[in-house]
């Protein structure tokens, strides 16, 4: 395993797979890296392939008013994504794709060691929780894995195209906060 810097210098030169080619920059992961609070995105969309930041537009807006809601704030959770590139048109990132970046979050995931993750949408959670995830059926539900409890929410822009979305979101965000503190972490 890399180090933080080492992996970002990795991550930044990477051509692994085509995202490279048209991307303006490589969005690495942001907050802070003692956080035992790790959420997961799918991949950058058009302002975080400018700013080299995930989730800075809208669905950014809505994900930081989601952290206030439960007492916390970006700079002390950590926020990554499956890949690190912009897929064009803001699709769904290819499994080809995937299975290209994924060594890095891997990585960024073994330096964190978060006591929780949290999966932001069906694509993040199809690839950490099970293939098979049904996010309409399973999202605020904790599975365990090597002893991390995991759970999937809508991500912020489905809810951004389906507010209806956020009245289950903000239960599963009080989900959060009541695992958050029966685990006694800190931030």
């Amino acid at each position: 395993m890399l180090d933080w810097n080492e992996l970002r210098e990795a991550c930044m030169a990477c051509t692994k797979c085509q995202l490279h080619k048209k991307r303006k920059n490589v969005v690495f992961g942001v907050g802070s890296i003692r956080s035992p609070l790790l959420f997961i995105g799918e991949g950058p969309g058009e302002k975080e392939d400018e700013q080299g930041e995930p989730f800075v537009g809208r669905a950014g807006v809505l994900l930081n008013d989601m952290l206030k809601i439960i007492g916390l704030d970006r700079e002390r959770v950590y926020i990554a994504n499956i890949v690190k590139c912009r897929p064009p048109g803001n699709r769904d990132p290819l499994p080809e794709e995937q299975d290209a970046c994924i060594g890095y979050l891997r990585n960024q995931t073994y330096l964190l060691k978060p006591k929780i993750i949290v999966c932001l949408g069906r694509i993040a959670a199809g690839v950490i929780i099970k293939p098979d995830f049904k996010i309409t059926k399973e999202h605020g539900i904790f599975f365990e894995k090597n002893g991390v409890k995991i759970m999937a929410i809508y991500h912020p822009a489905a809810m951004l195209r389906d507010p209806a979305r956020k009245i289950e979101a903000f239960s599963d965000l009080k989900l959060l906060r009541k695992e958050i503190d029966d685990q006694g972490l800190e931030f």
